[in-house]
């Protein structure tokens, strides 16, 4: 009789098929800022990227941002060109405006930050903040729109690419 009370007690929780359920792995329960990138599978969040930054230009005094899906398209192409070179050069696919021209995007400002090595979001933040011209992409006072993208390559000394592309 107690292990039937226990079973429906359990089951008003919700947690009658909890054997049946999978645990969250330890990646789903780590906050998205503080997640590995360096791995294939692995994907940025935009939205914490987005966040992140956007709390940062506010206690800056600059308007907070919007993803556009035409820069996260742009980013991610510099992301994965970036990995294939195994370098994290701006112009490893042509200029920004080339670039961003080819996806006809029009923009009187467009800015980017690119680097390598960083593992996570928080990493690439925190190093892009410390850098005096990353730092200036970030709180550019005309940027309105982004798109942020990591690309992953396992056999190249920095491993993780990123690009942040910011628009007006």
């Amino acid at each position: 009789m107690a292990s039937l009370a226990c079973m429906s007690f359990l089951a008003a929780l919700g947690l009658g098929g909890c054997a049946e359920t999978p645990a969250p792995s330890v990646q789903d329960a780590t906050p998205a800022f503080y997640r590995a990138l360096d791995r294939a599978d692995a994907r940025i969040d935009p939205v914490a990227a987005r966040d992140m930054i956007s709390i940062y230009r506010t206690n800056n005094r600059q308007a907070a941002l919007t993803i556009d899906p035409a820069l996260q398209a742009v980013a991610e192409a510099q992301a994965k060109a970036m990995a294939q070179a195994g370098a994290p050069n701006a112009n490893v696919k042509g200029a920004l405006r080339q670039r961003l021209a080819g996806a006809q995007i029009s923009r009187a400002v467009a800015v980017e930050n690119v680097s390598a090595g960083y593992h996570t979001l928080a990493e690439a933040f925190s190093g892009w903040r410390q850098s005096g011209p990353h730092n200036a992409v970030m709180l550019n006072p005309k940027a309105r729109r982004m798109g942020i993208a990591t690309a992953y390559a396992a056999g190249s000394k920095y491993k993780v690419y990123w690009a942040l592309v910011l628009t007006d």
